[in-house]
Parts: structure tokens; C-alpha cells; sequence
């Protein structure tokens, strides 16, 4: 298949674009089919300097919202699908994305369902946004549909960026706070160690220690870089499988600080995102299986699978949830509430809302209890070396003035 630029006119006016196709002949037959009159035409050459350079196929979750929302709005404007997904393909500004539409757009031509079309691309069109345009194609609110995603979309957005921005702080500041440490512990107690010989008494133990410390830095540096290395690669395998995954959500959700902020979080995901496919008229059954696939927490996913059985076993979906820890009674309560009156959409959604401002108002806590201990860490670390370079000092002073 070849991609072609075209420049064509029909009745509403000029269209510029892109179509996919086995020939020329056949890209311009295509386009007039679609009612274009083609004033150009030329075949897009990709070569190893043209073609772009990506790991992996992700889309920004800012970028996703923008096209969302443009979608939505050209949908409402009365656009067809087909029109629109042109359009977006030809003005956005991620090729990833823009090359994605385009196939997409050749298969709507082809009657193909715009949900299907974007399964397709799974790496760039999560399962949830597949499932929501399904259900919106069926319900005939598509655009609704779109701008609900949008507000999802952002909405999660806004979650994760407050989780980062507490990560981010003491991230850096142990990262400065490391550096400051190898510095002095290469650059500057080493020079300290010929005079330290000199001195008759022994050395007192945080002596040792640090210029053991330094001479183990200076000698075994790469075997400590590679130890690192192998530490990051086993991490991401450890996450990378499911079970194991598992045991490591399970040890964060325990930790102090971040474990509080990371349960917040993950609550939210969750009653936002069953919130928003129920609220698209999406099957619970299936609205829960698809939770369970995009929730970033392999805790809460096993007990969302246990509360997907118990429906299928017609019990409460509210009772696996009632009985795990990690969920507070706000939630199987609301959840309960929700089953009873039929307003199951909209309760989860109050409750997202919530634990979305939890979120923000216990990272803006935790910044601001982390600060003073990592500056006293730091002092500690920073202290602990100077004074080891100190004290040896004493004794060098008394034997000259002995002398």
C-alpha cells in the first residue's frame, strides 16, 4: 500500500489531504468515487531519512484529548464521520496519529465501522476508547459519546499530573542529594587520606567508614553502574509480568506517603473510567471487563474481577469491594446506593470527583511533609561525611602541639 497527497475540489470547495492505496490509479479513483474533482496528486516517498523514528506507537494523552475533542466538535457540526477523520488526519500534528486516521479513514470508505477501524491500531486507541465509540455508533450519540471520552480524558490527565508532580520533588532532591555525596566521597575525601596515615592513634569508626565507602566508589564504580543497570531492566520485567506485578502495586499501595496518594489515584481511574462507559450505555459486564484490562493497578484489578463473578453470579457487585481493604466504605456504600436506584452512572461519577480531589489536596500534603525530610536526609548524609573528615583533625592539632 502507498500513501498519496491529493489536492482536490467539490462542491463545498478545496480539499487537501491524504489517501492510502494500492496504485495512483487507484487512489484517484477513490477520491472520485468520494465526489472530488483531483487537481493534484503525487505519491509520498518515505525513506530511512523521511520516515519518522518512534519507540513504540503512543499518542500523548494530551494530544489524544485535542483530536477527541476536535472530533467531537466537527461530529456536532455536522461533519460525517469520514469527513471528519480526514480532516484531523491532515492537521495534526503527530504522523504517528495523523498515518493511523489515514488507514482509518480508507477503512470507513470501505464500510467499515469507525470502532472497528480503530481497533486496529490498539497501541494508539486504548480498549476503553474502542468500547465507548462502539457503544456510541450503536446509540447514535457518537459525538456525545466523543466529548464524554474528552472530559475522561482530561480529567485523568489532571490525576496523574498531580501524582508526577509529587513523585517529581523528592526524585530530584535524592538525585542532587546523591550526586553531592559521590562528589564528596571521590572528589574530595581522597585528599584528606595521606594526611589522615600520618596520624599514630586510630582513626575513629565514621573515619573508616567513609573512606571505606570512598575507596569502594572509586574502585568498584562500574561494578555499582552495572548493578543499577540490572536493577532497573529486572524492575521493568518484574512489571512487565502480571503475577509479580501484582506483589510490587501491593508493596506501594503499603508505603507511607506515596501508598495513600497511589490508592486515591487508582480509585479515581476506576469509578471515573466504569462511570463513563456505563454513562455511554456500555454493558456492565463488559464496562467491567474493560476496567480491569486499563486499571494501572493489578490489586484493584483481581478484586474488579471478583466483582465482575459476582454479578455474573447474580450477587451485589458491591460485595468483593466491601470486603477488600484497599477500598474505603465510601466507595461500596455509593456503589450499593448506586445499584438500588439505577443511578449507578452518576454516583460513581460524584465519587471519582472526590478521590480526584483527594489526590490533589494528599500530594500537595505529602510535598509538603517530604520537604523537611529530605533536607534533614540530606544534612545527615552531607554531616556525616564532614564530620569524619573533622574529627581526625583534633588529633592531628594535639600532636603538633605537642611538638
Amino acid at each position: 500500500m502507498a500513501r498519496f497527497k491529493y489536492k482536490g475540489r467539490d462542491k463545498v470547495g478545496i480539499h487537501i489531504g491524504k489517501v492510502t492505496a494500492d496504485s495512483r490509479r487507484d487512489a484517484m479513483l477513490k477520491l472520485k468515487n468520494e465526489g472530488l474533482r483531483i487537481i493534484e496528486i503525487e505519491e509520498i516517498k518515505e525513506s530511512i531519512f523521511t520516515k519518522e523514528i518512534s519507540i513504540g506507537q503512543r499518542v500523548k494523552l494530551q494530544q489524544m484529548i485535542v483530536f477527541l475533542k476536535q472530533f467531537s466538535t466537527l461530529l456536532k457540526a455536522g461533519v460525517s464521520v469520514v469527513d471528519a477523520t480526514r480532516i484531523l488526519s491532515a492537521q495534526t500534528d503527530n504522523k504517528i496519529l495523523s498515518k493511523a486516521l489515514n488507514i482509518v479513514e480508507g477503512n470507513l470508505r470501505e464500510g467499515i465501522q469507525l470502532s472497528e477501524a480503530l481497533s486496529h491500531h490498539r497501541k494508539i486507541f486504548d480498549p476503553l476508547l474502542i468500547n465507548m465509540v462502539k457503544a456510541g455508533e450503536l446509540s447514535g450519540t457518537l459525538d456525545e459519546t466523543l466529548e464524554r471520552l474528552c472530559e475522561h480524558y482530561e480529567k485523568q490527565h489532571k490525576t496523574r499530573q498531580n501524582v508526577i508532580s509529587a513523585l517529581v520533588y523528592p526524585f530530584v532532591v535524592g538525585f542532587i542529594a546523591v550526586g553531592v555525596v559521590i562528589f564528596l566521597l571521590i572528589g574530595v575525601v581522597p585528599t584528606f587520606v595521606s594526611m589522615f596515615e600520618s596520624v599514630d592513634s586510630d582513626l575513629p569508626s565514621i573515619t573508616k567508614f567513609v573512606l571505606g565507602m570512598s575507596h569502594f566508589i572509586q574502585h568498584f564504580w562500574l561494578l555499582i553502574l552495572l548493578f543499577v543497570i540490572l536493577l532497573g531492566i529486572g524492575f521493568v520485567v518484574l512489571r512487565g509480568n502480571r503475577k509479580t506485578k501484582y506483589y510490587l502495586d501491593l508493596v506501594l499501595l503499603k508505603t507511607p506517603f506515596f501508598g495513600a496518594v497511589e490508592q486515591k489515584a487508582v480509585i479515581a481511574q476506576m469509578t471515573r473510567t466504569l462511570s463513563s462507559m456505563l454513562a455511554s450505555s456500555v454493558p456492565i459486564l463488559q464496562a467491567l471487563a474493560m476496567v480491569e484490562q486499563v486499571i494501572q493497578n493489578e490489586v484493584v484489578a483481581k478484586v474488579i474481577n471478583r466483582s465482575r463473578h459476582s454479578l455474573e453470579g447474580g450477587q451485589s457487585l458491591a460485595n468483593p469491594i466491601k470486603e477488600h481493604w484497599v477500598f474505603p466504605p465510601l466507595v461500596s456504600q455509593m456503589i450499593v446506593i448506586g445499584e438500588q436506584t439505577g443511578q449507578l452512572d452518576s454516583l460513581l461519577d460524584k465519587v471519582a470527583d472526590f478521590y480526584e480531589k483527594e489526590v490533589e489536596l494528599a500530594t500537595e500534603r505529602m510535598k509538603s511533609l517530604i520537604e523537611p525530610i529530605l533536607i534533614v536526609a540530606l544534612a545527615l548524609m552531607v554531616g556525616t561525611i564532614v564530620a569524619a573528615i573533622i574529627v581526625p583533625m583534633y588529633s592531628i592539632f594535639d600532636n603538633l602541639q605537642n611538638y
